[in-house]
């Protein structure tokens, strides 16, 4: 089976900021797997305690679950870009998830 075109022209990118031992993020990523199945996004997760991941550590240690919705071809995470992104944090519903990404696949935004 070939992939629309069209899928990937505005297709999204969610990033979720997590770390261990995180019910909150248990729950998110349950929510998160009931949007992907009705609505297919690129998926990253990142555990904001490891040592790679400071930048964002600074940014949600305390925050977490967290996530940043995006186009696909706006590049990679940047802590210094976080304020650019859609997010939703702590406790959201797929549909509030969904709300987001339409922001983010409408051809104006």
């Amino acid at each position: 089976m070939r992939s629309s075109p069209r899928l990937f022209q505005y297709a999204c990118r969610i990033t979720l900021f997590t770390r261990q031992n995180c019910s909150l993020c248990v729950n998110a990523k349950q929510v998160l797997s009931t949007v992907w199945d009705k609505h297919p996004f690129v998926y990253k997760e990142i555990d904001v305690m490891t040592p790679d991941a400071k930048g964002w550590q600074d940014l949600y240690e305390f925050d977490v679950p967290v996530i940043h919705i995006a186009k696909t071809e706006h590049g990679l995470e940047r802590p210094e870009l976080s304020a650019k992104a859609q997010k939703l944090m702590h406790r959201f519903s797929a549909e509030q998830v969904m709300e987001k990404m339409d922001i983010i696949s409408d051809p104006k935004s």
